[in-house]
């Protein structure tokens, strides 16, 4: 079991942009001492810009930090999962809690390789780096409440959190949350080049289309109405609105953007049948 609060130690392994989001935001948790939060990575000049940070603890090898963790972070490639779950084995304790944010990586095998119990599958977005984040998580079994509690709360310092009933449904948020992002950034870029088209000027079709979005999700989370019930509210029949939808209509582009999702959905569980 996780220790109390004021005593438990967190170890990042990997300092790219997921992994740093995740250190700075536990290390502004209450759960943990900001002097507890251990951030590895192979990268001289990660180790060097980690170190100027006064509130991280820098380290290169694996077994001068591991065996002090409580929690272990693990954000690194999920082709590199195998090398350091194997370099792990020896210096883990049955008690500590491994937590992967690899798409596709199993809770099988975390545990077949590094011989833990306890662990904790997460997926979050880009967002979290403004704590703004979505992560859905699924715990083994051998994980209790309290620890379970500890993790959500770990996880919510970038954003929500949502557990997950299935292992499955965390290769189905890949394909919804976890990529997501890119899928909303993707009809961004496309309307802010149709105004550019209109006649708008870079800085203003920009603006045009950041706030035309900011609006309509503030709209749809302030309300219980479906986006089909505000796409009617918005869309007059003859009306330019309409043109618009029926455009998109016409071309199946709901189509096209489900088969996107499920193709970061199957991805998700091929990358978990290769590592």
């Amino acid at each position: 079991m996780v220790p109390r609060a004021a005593s438990a130690s967190a170890l990042v392994i990997g300092a790219g942009n997921m992994g740093l989001t995740y250190a700075e935001g536990m290390s502004k948790s209450r759960l943990l001492k900001k002097k507890n939060i251990m951030v590895l990575d192979k990268s001289e000049e990660k180790l060097e810009a980690l170190n100027q940070i006064s509130h991280f603890d820098a380290f290169k090898a694996l077994d001068d930090c591991v065996p002090n963790a409580d929690i272990i972070f693990v954000a690194v490639k999920p082709y590199h999962a195998e090398g350091v779950f194997k370099a792990i084995r020896t210096l883990v304790k049955p008690q500590q809690i491994i937590i992967s944010i690899m798409a596709g990586v199993t809770i099988a095998s975390i545990k077949e390789i590094t011989g833990l119990e306890k662990v904790v599958r997460a997926m979050p977005n880009l967002p979290a780096q403004i704590g703004k984040g979505l992560t859905s998580y699924v715990t083994s079994k051998e994980v209790s409440r309290i620890e379970m509690l500890t993790v959500e709360s770990l996880l919510d310092t970038t954003g929500k959190s949502m557990q997950v009933s299935d292992e499955k449904l965390i290769d189905a948020s890949t394909g919804i949350s976890g990529s997501g992002p890119a899928y909303v950034f993707y009809f961004m870029q496309s309307m802010m080049e149709a105004a550019l088209q209109m006649g708008f000027s870079k800085n203003d079709s920009t603006v045009l289309v950041s706030q035309t979005f900011t609006g309509a999700v503030e709209l749809f989370n302030q309300s219980n109405l479906s986006p089909n019930s505000w796409m009617d509210k918005v869309a007059s029949k003859g009306g330019t609105t309409r043109a618009a939808l029926d455009s998109m209509q016409d071309n199946n582009v709901n189509e096209l953007i489900k088969e996107a999702a499920f193709a970061a959905f199957s991805r998700a569980v091929e990358l978990g049948k290769e590592h």
